[in-house]
């Protein structure tokens, strides 16, 4: 994760994040709005890559909303793009906040649990 080396992680600040079904430009986009905001399992250069074959993608990442990089700006989407969010209540909110930045966000769907909640966001431009 690229998150300081000092800073113990914290378990409940984590959340995943899955794409699919979005052209690999979308999850691009996306995925460097998210990393503008917060620390990251991966690198800031890790761009989406297609499936060998033209298997169905998924593009997957986990984000650290403990801290807050900075504020992603607006960004452009070819078309919506639905976000799939699993983490604790406060941390989804968090990702939601953050990509509030640089989309409308639109709550299609929760799953909730004890501790976590899985949330499915639809991103559109603003």
């Amino acid at each position: 994760m690229s998150t300081p080396q000092d800073r113990p992680v914290d378990p409940s600040a984590q959340v995943a994040v899955t794409l699919d079904g979005c052209a690999k430009e979308d999850a691009r986009v996306v995925l460097a709005s998210l990393h503008a905001s917060f620390p990251s399992d991966r690198a800031d250069d890790d761009d989406p890559a297609d499936a060998a074959g033209g298997a169905h993608t998924v593009w997957s990442a986990t984000f650290d909303v403990s801290t807050t990089l900075g504020l992603a700006g607006p960004a452009r989407l070819s078309e919506p793009v639905t976000v799939t969010a699993q983490g604790g209540y406060r941390a989804v909110d968090r990702l939601r906040e953050g990509l509030a930045e640089a989309f409308a966000v639109r709550v299609i769907g929760t799953a909730s649990g004890d501790q976590e909640q899985e949330a499915q966001l639809r991103l559109d431009n603003q």
